[in-house]
């Protein structure tokens, strides 16, 4: 778990698991404390992310922190330059370069806390996250529970047909499941 020392300058912190695990949550509850201690923060998103807000970073509990929403990663590095904490919300979205910009911002002596998923709804690493959770200093996975057995989950497993690796989505489309319902399901789709 992170813990706060006064004498580190810069590091970054990924919070990762499958969808409706309470990624956003921790973030937005992240960003709070560091707004609570003073610290100058922004938090960012990927543009295609409009599910609940053009420009909030909203949870699917509702909870809302406000955002400025970005086309690439290299626009991270631009609109912060005078921030303490920097959050960055549904990362696997992001270019790999998202990576880099982590890691600079982080030299410069900035917090960086980093949310997404960890694995697409084939249950392979998605886009950027492995390598952001190779590179981070701390790497929290949270988890979801299944709503087919009650194990924890970890997997976000796609209800609607669609062969896309990116599909926004919410509870209609995606659903998590713990491994044994996910090794389940994919053998009787087979």
């Amino acid at each position: 778990m992170f813990l706060e020392n006064a004498s580190q300058k810069g590091w970054i912190e990924v919070i990762c698991g499958s969808m409706f695990s309470g990624k956003t949550e921790e973030l937005i509850r992240r960003m709070r404390r560091a707004e609570f201690a003073r610290q100058r923060v922004e938090i960012f998103k990927p543009s295609i992310d409009v599910r609940y807000s053009d420009e909030d970073v909203v949870s699917h509990n509702s909870n809302t922190i406000r955002s400025t929403p970005v086309e690439s990663s290299q626009t991270i590095l631009l609109l912060s330059s005078e921030v303490d904490v920097v959050g960055i919300d549904e990362a696997q979205f992001f270019d790999e370069g998202i990576v880099d910009v982590c890691r600079q911002l982080a030299d410069r002596g900035v917090r960086v806390i980093v949310a997404g998923l960890d694995m697409d709804y084939l249950g392979k690493p998605f886009g950027p996250m492995p390598a952001l959770m190779a590179t981070a200093e701390y790497v929290d996975k949270v988890h979801a529970i299944c709503v087919r057995c009650g194990n924890l989950a970890h997997h976000s497993h796609r209800l609607a047909k669609n062969d896309a690796l990116v599909m926004l989505g919410e509870k209609d489309t995606y659903e998590p499941i713990c491994r044994h319902c996910y090794v389940e399901l994919t053998a009787k789709e087979e």
